[in-house]
């Protein structure tokens, strides 16, 4: 007996991944384009995840490994994280329609579930439509998304009776002259009971213009069945947007950065240009940030108050303090950044950086898996990694912490109040004591004692009369 009550039915989702995506002109899988820098199918992932599943399906094909590897590898940008549900991939070795991959995957379901189907190449679908979708699904109903297009090429035409109920789902090849008059189309996303699914699968065939097997189908057979369909319009195209080609997934890109803008905006952040900032993960930020034109914020941001951020500056995965100035065209990847800190302009911060308060890190400085206590300014033109800088320490331009001996990392430390004159080489492993000095153009190979100065300059010579080499004629 097949409860009547969603409430006591379980959720199976099904993510419908497995195309080639001809369109795109790409060897890669369709659903490993990216948008806002992660794949489309990570999207869909993400927000099936909101819905809490029992089970969650992916059906895979043209180099199903290779969108398997994107998600789930260890290794991988995007890992499912392991404490969220499961994901269980399903392989369509032959590509014969949508009912054909659906089909793959039923062995695994019950009768008692309620199976939602997404699809692989709509990123943007919302979870809060998709639920009010399910809130209205039991064994007796059949549900489904719909939008109205202007231009409804190449898409199904959902076609309804005079009392307005659907009938049925005509594709755009199937279609004839007054069908494909009609301007709401189907988006591919459904509420269906499992156990009536397994029956009108069996009943599809491929007897249309592209041989496959539709699913799409399956809402004529169940109108034969005196099956309730209920069907809810939604007003947002880009929402429930395919992506076929490359000219789709920019267009969609655009309304993505749009409204990611617009939420930083709404709380409070200054942003000179809002079509020239782009975020790629989430960003959390405090009172009066600013940020100027041509940013790319990254992965897990947290701006604290007051921030500024120059123009064409990379930010990817990092935690910055209140106060900070970050000036212009700077790469920060991996970093903590403390409460007041001064950083660039051209500046590069790698990962396993972590800047204590009022540190100033000036132009073409890079940093590298090393900590800056408080006060400590790097201005010009140096090298510092796998290093421990103290407060109150100067390092002068030109400065290189030479940690690479060709084979292994080796660690720098400069304790507080040190002055590392200009163009000096610290050779590690080698310590500076607090409140040494080193003279300009030393190599340091062996520990500096504190409050003394260590230099290694040679005395200066001048050589009279000296002739500087001339080509040969």
């Amino acid at each position: 007996m097949i409860s009547t009550d969603f409430q006591f039915m379980k959720l199976s989702i099904i993510i419908l991944a497995a195309g080639l995506g001809k369109r795109m002109h790409s060897e890669q899988p369709k659903v490993l384009h990216l948008l806002a820098d992660k794949p489309l199918i990570r999207h869909v992932v993400d927000t099936a995840l909101i819905l809490k599943p029992d089970s969650l399906y992916v059906v895979y094909g043209y180099k199903g490994e290779l969108v398997r590897q994107a998600i789930t590898e260890p290794n991988s940008q995007f890992p499912i994280p392991n404490s969220q549900t499961n994901i269980n991939w399903i392989e369509q070795a032959q590509q014969l329609g949508t009912g054909h991959a659906v089909a793959q995957v039923m062995p695994n379901i019950a009768d008692d579930n309620i199976i939602l189907v997404l699809c692989g190449d709509v990123p943007l679908i919302n979870s809060t439509i998709l639920q009010t979708l399910y809130s209205q699904a039991d064994a007796n109903h059949l549900g489904m998304l719909t939008v109205e297009l202007d231009n409804p090429h190449g898409y199904g035409r959902v076609v309804r009776n005079v009392a307005g109920e659907v009938e049925c789902i005509v594709e755009e090849k199937d279609a004839d002259v007054n069908q494909k008059q009609i301007k709401e189309v189907n988006v591919g996303v459904y509420t269906i009971p499992a156990v009536h699914l397994r029956r009108w699968l069996a009943l599809l065939n491929n007897d249309n213009a592209q041989g496959e097997y539709y699913l799409t189908d399956i809402i004529a057979l169940a109108v034969q069945d005196n099956l309730s369909i209920y069907s809810i319009l939604t007003h947002n195209i880009y929402e429930v947007m395919g992506v076929n080609d490359r000219t789709q997934l920019a267009s969609l890109e655009r309304y993505y950065q749009t409204q990611q803008v617009n939420r930083l905006m709404l709380a409070g952040v200054t942003v000179m240009d809002p079509t020239r900032l782009d975020i790629r993960g989430t960003v959390q930020t405090g009172r009066d940030v600013s940020i100027d034109v041509n940013v790319i914020l990254e992965g897990e941001i947290t701006l604290g108050d007051r921030v500024k951020i120059g123009p064409h500056t990379v930010i990817r995965h990092a935690k910055i303090a209140n106060e900070v100035e970050i000036l212009s065209h700077c790469v920060i990847e991996n970093v903590v950044i403390g409460a007041g800190c001064r950083i660039g302009p051209f500046a590069r911060l790698r990962p396993d950086t972590v800047l204590a308060e009022q540190v100033h890190v000036g132009n073409f400085v890079e940093l590298k898996k090393s900590t800056v206590a408080n006060g400590s300014k790097i201005n010009h033109l140096s090298y510092v990694g796998d290093s421990k800088v103290g407060s109150g320490v100067n390092i002068g331009a030109g400065t290189i912490t030479c940690n690479y001996d060709g084979a292994n990392k080796h660690k720098t430390i400069i304790e507080d109040r040190a002055f590392i004159g200009s163009n000096t080489q610290l050779v590690a492993p080698v310590k500076v004591g607090a409140g040494a000095t080193i003279g300009a153009g030393s190599t340091i190979t062996i520990n500096a004692p504190p409050d003394a100065l260590t230099y290694t300059r040679s005395p200066q010579k001048t050589i009279a009369d000296w002739q500087r080499p001339c080509k040969k004629k």
